[in-house]
């Protein structure tokens, strides 16, 4: 008798409280639920013991990651669809303690206990990290990092595209990534005020693609440190490439270890979410110390929105275990505090919020189009983590649950309250 799926439908909807949005297929071959609706495929009973064993986000991750779970049909609309259920509750949702002590809830559980056979816990995939406390040191930072990055240059450049820009671009109608990762680095350039003969320092300086092109187009001498062995490698070949060895200059450098300042401009595109919030102050001082006086800083960050408690706030479960180890999202009013706080005065906050979104569904076509090669590189599980990590953010883009800003702020000169910036707001020279 095939009555997996609807077995598994009914226990699900009655363990969450509300109607699952989806079509469930089982490893037996039965179906249930909505028919125009994406599919989510149950391939096998370890599937079910692992979200008993680790019920919510990771548990789910560690199905999809291993293969036990996938989604027939949009994956956008599939997320958008139960994000009500997994990523959105509310602050105020019960826990899952409080749900058992509901006899149907327990009810459920017993039913999903009994599907899913052995009760022995499924082993984490390969491509997980454990962690157990975000310290941000210099080791665990470089750890972290080499996680995050030294994944293959040919895998990013199958992502990313030619720019090689991990970061959100900078969109306008009809354009293409490509175009829009130059127009933001444009942006980057003309807020810094960027001088043939100045110094930059381009704190997480990724592939390089920052640096070559304040050296190339505006006549600056770049320093761009990354934790990343593989990114500097990509990085100075980029730069030899381009006939800048004169002007750029890549290194393996923790930002706390820079000391050859002062630097006109700073740019910091995508790297502070990896420094914490214990360390953030510390790195908003380290840069301001770096800077000459008047000296701007663009800060390029993904923020979260604020919780009322902001003791409650953990970092997301899948994003640590498997794409960014050690990686803290902050509100961006708690950004623009803790730069003040270390003397900047901030100028300007832009919000490219939807323009994030653009860019991680133009990564995720990029990924399937080459997903062949991408699992041959990195294998089928690091291929379905950022599948499924890039298509489920833009999904949180779209749908304000997170944000992207420039913030840029100017060092102050001492007690005169001359800022050095134009009288008329984003005109950027």
């Amino acid at each position: 008798m095939q009555d997996a799926a609807p077995r598994l439908k009914g226990l699900v909807e009655q363990l969450l409280g509300a109607p699952l949005p989806l079509r469930v297929r089982a490893w037996d071959g039965s179906e249930a639920g909505p028919p125009a609706a994406p599919v989510l495929v149950v391939r096998n009973r370890r599937a079910l013991r692992r979200l008993l064993w680790k019920p919510g986000e990771l548990g789910l991750a560690r199905a999809w990651v291993s293969g036990d779970l996938g989604i027939e049909g949009d994956l956008y609309t599939a997320l958008d669809l139960i994000s009500g259920l997994v990523w959105e509750r509310s602050e105020d949702a019960r826990g899952l303690g409080a749900a058992l002590r509901d006899p149907e809830v327990r009810a459920a559980v017993r039913g999903l206990v009994r599907m899913a056979g052995l009760p022995l816990p499924p082993a984490p995939p390969a491509e997980e990290v454990r962690r157990h406390r975000h310290l941000h040191t210099r080791r665990t930072d470089r750890s972290a990092i080499s996680h995050h990055y030294d994944v293959g240059n040919d895998f990013y450049e199958i992502v990313l595209g030619p720019s090689m820009v991990y970061s959100c671009a900078y969109w306008e109608d009809g354009g293409t990534l490509e175009e829009a990762q130059r127009d933001k680095l444009e942006l980057v350039a003309r807020k810094l005020a960027l001088k043939p003969g100045q110094r930059l320092l381009d704190v997480g300086c990724g592939w390089g693609s920052m640096a070559v092109h304040a050296a190339r187009d505006h006549g600056v001498r770049v320093v761009g440190v990354t934790l990343s062995q593989e990114q500097a490698a990509y990085a100075r070949k980029r730069v030899a490439e381009e006939g800048l060895t004169d002007r750029v200059e890549i290194r393996v450098q923790d930002y706390r270890d820079v000391t050859d300042g002062p630097y006109d401009a700073i740019s910091s595109i995508g790297m502070a979410e990896h420094v914490g919030a214990e360390r953030y102050l510390e790195y908003a001082e380290v840069l301001g110390a770096l800077l000459e006086p008047g000296g701007r800083l663009l800060n390029h960050q993904i923020a979260r929105r604020p919780q009322r408690d902001e003791s409650s706030y953990a970092v997301d479960p899948f994003i640590d275990a498997y794409v960014f180890p050690d990686g803290e999202l902050a509100p961006v009013g708690t950004t623009v505090t803790q730069l003040e706080r270390a003397g900047f005065e901030v100028r300007d906050v832009e919000v490219l919020r939807e323009h994030y979104a653009l860019t991680l569904r133009r990564w995720v076509a990029n990924l399937e189009d080459g997903w062949s090669r991408a699992v041959r590189l990195t294998g089928a599980g690091r291929a379905r983590v950022w599948r499924l990590y890039m298509a489920a953010s833009a999904v949180a883009f779209e749908r304000n649950q997170i944000g992207v800003n420039q913030v840029l702020a100017v060092k102050a000169q001492g007690g005169a309250g001359r800022s050095g910036m134009p009288l008329r707001a984003r005109t950027w020279n």
